[in-house]
């Protein structure tokens, strides 16, 4: 995958290059320090498939640039990569790929060229089938990290946030007809019921608006005094996960790599930072099974011995949730494996004193009792 790099902070290239050169399937195409250069190499280089763009720039913005090159019906992605978070809501309304906060981690853009992969991938696999009607009716969903919406006609731009809102309030409900008394209480809660049923209807219309152009409108019906979403051949990227998780089963030294490839499908919570409200109860139902997922993974992962991948995972889960007492436990295990006696009393003191000055509490005894074990088992010449 061809990418180039906007940002009038040369130091900004070197960054992002030293970073994007772990990837093997990226290729930095060119890097530019304002929008002009960039848009006339993208006239010239239509096979650059990713760019990532900087947002307050002098000579015209990143925000500018993307809603220039979606006007122009540009098949490059953009992905914002800036200082300024009250950029979000407008980068939220233009077709853009991700929005990336610097300084940006490692970890933080491995996700984002993951859900680019991802989303190539699908394209590829749409435009295969040969089948323009189809293709236009195939759609694929990110819901996890974020929410976007695309098909092989395009992304779907949500005239207003409430629009995207209660497409991702069926979508969880998809396949059943959810009233509109439901949709009042739970997506416009607060109101008074006259200006809720207006800002209902105002919404449902944005909503079927902005899936015309990607030719979902007809995916909502209205039925019986309320709506269903319905999506015959939609990719889901939370369904997909849960799926994969469930094909792999036991996980083991036979199917470990195929293991670590489905973890990489779970790219942030459900919807991300938009958190809805009612969407909690599922958003925790998912989070639980990733953590489950990848600590029996880091399990198996610590016996092979892999004490490296095991340690990224853990972690990930413990930057989460630094009160999981099991994540904690597997990371001791592995200061364990590894030998470090140092490193495995630090990791048990801090979670003493996290456990003191938050809920006041002492570690459980199995905790102690693991650690003891854990400490008398490294030799005296551990580290």
């Amino acid at each position: 995958m061809k990418v180039i790099l906007i940002d009038d902070e040369p130091v900004m290239h070197l960054i992002m290059r030293k970073m994007l050169v772990k990837y093997a399937e990226i290729q930095v195409a060119g890097t530019f320090a304002d929008t002009g250069a960039a848009t006339a190499f993208l006239d010239d280089n239509t096979d650059v498939e990713l760019a990532f763009v900087d947002i307050s720039m002098p000579g015209g913005s990143g925000l500018e640039l993307a809603s220039k090159l979606d006007k122009a019906g540009c098949k490059t992605q953009i992905v914002f990569v800036t200082s300024h978070k009250d950029y979000a809501l407008e980068a939220f309304e233009l077709s853009v790929l991700d929005y990336l906060v610097k300084p940006v981690t490692q970890e933080r853009l491995e996700r984002t060229i993951h859900r680019a992969l991802e989303s190539r991938k699908t394209v590829q696999q749409l435009k295969s089938s040969g089948n323009t009607s189809v293709n236009v009716k195939r759609t694929s969903i990110s819901a996890l990290g974020d929410f976007f919406i695309r098909s092989e006609a395009g992304r779907v731009k949500w005239i207003s946030s409430k629009s995207a809102e209660l497409f991702a309030y069926l979508l969880l409900n998809r396949g059943r007809r959810i009233s509109r008394s439901r949709l009042v209480a739970d997506i416009f809660a607060g109101m008074t019921s006259i200006n809720a049923e207006k800002y209902l209807n105002t919404t449902v219309y944005q909503m079927r608006k902005s899936l015309e152009p990607v030719g979902l409108r007809e995916a909502v019906r209205s039925e019986n005094d309320g709506y269903v979403l319905e999506l015959d051949d939609a990719v889901i990227d939370y369904e997909e996960f849960e799926r994969q998780v469930t094909r792999l089963g036991k996980i083991g030294a036979a199917n470990v790599d195929e293991a670590l490839n489905v973890e990489r499908l779970y790219t942030g919570d459900l919807f991300g930072s938009k958190a809805y409200v009612w969407a909690i109860h599922e958003t925790d139902r998912l989070s639980e099974r990733y953590a489950s997922f990848v600590k029996s993974l880091a399990e198996t992962l610590l016996t092979l011995p892999n004490t490296t991948a095991a340690s990224k995972l853990l972690l990930k889960l413990h930057e989460r949730n630094p009160l999981d007492e099991s994540v904690v436990g597997l990371l001791m295990k592995k200061y364990g494996r590894d030998g470090d006696k140092k490193g495995l009393t630090a990791q048990y003191t801090d979670y003493v004193r996290l456990l003191k000055r938050e809920l006041g509490i002492r570690p459980s005894q199995e905790m102690l009792l693991l650690y003891d074990s854990l400490v008398s088992g490294i030799s005296d010449g551990g580290r």
